[in-house]
């Protein structure tokens, strides 16, 4: 890249981080320290704003940067995550929003200690919790890391080292200083401008081809050397049964996993009421539908106008896909337009990837203080602690994000993304469900039920081609691959439920009748929520 876009996108980027740098400045002096503020803003936002903020938390560096790639390189096979992406939330409008809005405060396991022993129930899914979040984390670290190498040239690690550290830096700044009302307003302000870019530059693709979207997907399949192959399924999954079996186990993780997100999940509590969280969900529908079906007229346009040898070339999965057509669509590498086209994709880009790991970082500190450390701190300490651990948190977090961030620096961050939809799937899905709509649900059924998605889950990532036995692992030195399937969702996600099953029926405990009424009569009407 030339000098001209580093120092546009740079320039624009600094913009972005000096106004929400400001924004979290500007809450951090007028809140008062609570808990309820910290961890949902004091429930104040609309369901406007509130929808604008999830679709802002949900629009990440995956769907902007990876789906797109990803679709540039398979085709047909690509558009699975968005279908997955969208589909899911189908899932949160019907099962999950109003009801966890009711039963808890701050964090999914509000919601199942309600009518369980709170200490094991509260460590099992604050554990669950913090591991999903950490993996989503990894997946925007990945993207910055990629976005900054193609800006810089290619020019060593060095930068690309830098950058992540950079990016760990001001989300733990976000979060520790900001809490959640800072981190909402962040998410709707890079909402707004992710929508703005992608709706500009679906635009300038349909230009470029008269309007004609069947003319943009055969100019797609030629140029991807695969012919109509590219416009069926089969070019990523299809080849075998086990990349059969891979597609319908990323497709459950990825239709399943988002009621499991705990960045999600945080998020129904920045609202007043129920009611109010429904209609949140509602805004957010529209504005990631959108979204995503613009995503796929980005990633075919990348592959017909950039090429995916170009895209595989600049990033080996794909990532890059989305600023190399901005630049193309601009006028090219030399141009003015294409110049200013390529600064503010990759702006708009770095920005995605703050506003996205801030509120993960935000819900996975929440984890840990009110969850974690509330299990196992003194009756008598001050509940104000609470708040201060989890700004330390944040920081712990950051670290771990960065170092696991530097190490997958090669995978596509959709991929990743997957992986993290297939451990919430596997281990807070269950154990949700059955708290909400089991009447018989016992507290070794809850910790079992997390335990026995969230360790299988981990266990078969590590032991797949996704950390070892092939050249696109993230140690292709080494084989200790015994897991054919790159996504444990397959396998995992029953496990979790029938972990959750099996520990209810073998446990001597009698399931508390009059506190399920309680959490059923609450879940559905309101009464005597926070």
């Amino acid at each position: 890249m030339t000098g001209d876009h580093q120092t546009l996108a740079l320039l624009l980027f600094s913009v972005f981080v000096a106004v929400t740098l400001a924004i979290t400045t500007w809450v951090s002096r007028n809140r008062h320290g609570s808990a309820e503020e910290f961890y949902a803003g004091g429930r104040l936002f609309s369901p406007m704003e509130n929808g604008f903020a999830i679709a802002g938390d949900y629009m990440s560096a995956a769907s902007f940067l990876g789906v797109t790639g990803l679709i540039a390189l398979f085709g047909y096979d690509g558009m699975l995550y968005v279908v997955g992406f969208l589909v899911a939330w189908l899932v949160v409008l019907f099962l999950v929003a109003e009801l966890v809005r009711n039963c808890g405060r701050f964090t999914l396991a509000d919601v199942v200690a309600a009518r369980m022993n709170e200490r094991p129930v509260r460590i099992a899914a604050g554990t669950s919790s913090v591991a999903v979040s950490v993996l989503y984390l990894v997946a925007q670290m990945v993207g910055a890391g990629s976005l900054v190498a193609l800006l810089l040239g290619g020019t060593g690690e060095a930068a690309r080292t830098w950058t992540v550290i950079g990016v760990g830096a001001l989300m733990v700044i976000y979060v520790s200083l900001g809490g959640m009302r800072a981190t909402t307003w962040i998410q709707i302000v890079k909402a707004v401008m992710l929508l703005g870019g992608t709706i500009a530059l679906t635009v300038l693709v349909l230009v470029r081809f008269h309007g004609d979207f069947d003319q943009l997907l055969l100019s797609a399949a030629e140029r991807s050397g695969h012919g109509e192959k590219f416009l069926a399924p089969g070019l990523k999954y299809g080849e075998d049964w086990t990349a059969r079996f891979d597609f319908i186990s990323l497709g459950l993780a990825l239709v399943l996993g988002t009621a499991g997100l705990p960045h999600i999940l945080s998020r129904f509590y920045t609202v007043p009421t129920a009611r109010a969280a429904r209609r949140s969900v509602v805004w957010s529908i529209g504005l990631i539908g959108g979204f995503y079906l613009m995503t796929i007229v980005l990633g075919f346009g990348a592959a017909a106008i950039v090429g995916p040898e170009a895209v595989r070339g600049s990033n080996a999965a794909g990532n890059t896909a989305v600023p190399l057509l901005a630049l193309d669509l601009g006028g090219g590498a030399d141009s003015t337009g294409g110049t200013v086209l390529f600064a503010i994709v990759a702006a708009v880009a770095f920005a995605t990837i703050l506003a996205v790991v801030a509120g993960i970082t935000l819900a996975s500190s929440a984890s840990v203080a009110h969850d974690l450390y509330a299990s196992l701190r003194r009756r008598d300490a001050k509940p104000r602690s609470e708040v201060a651990v989890a700004r330390v948190a944040s920081v712990g977090i950051g670290v771990v994000a960065i170092a696991l961030g530097l190490l997958a620096r090669d995978l596509n961050v959709a991929f990743l993304v997957g992986l993290a939809f297939a451990v919430a799937a596997s281990a807070n899905l269950p154990v949700l469900l059955y708290s909400l709509f089991w009447r018989g649900f016992t507290t070794r059924g809850a910790v079992w039920a997390v335990y026995g998605g969230l360790i299988p889950a981990m266990v078969l990532v590590l032991l797949s081609p996704v950390v070892s036995g092939s050249p696109e692992s993230l140690f292709p030195g080494v084989d200790f691959q015994y897991f054919p399937l790159q996504n444990p969702g397959l396998v995992s996600i029953p496990l979790g439920f029938v972990a959750g099953w099996l520990g209810t029926v073998t446990s001597a405990e009698v399931a508390d009748e009059a506190k399920h009424a309680e959490t059923e009569v609450r879940s559905l009407t309101g009464a005597g929520a926070a």
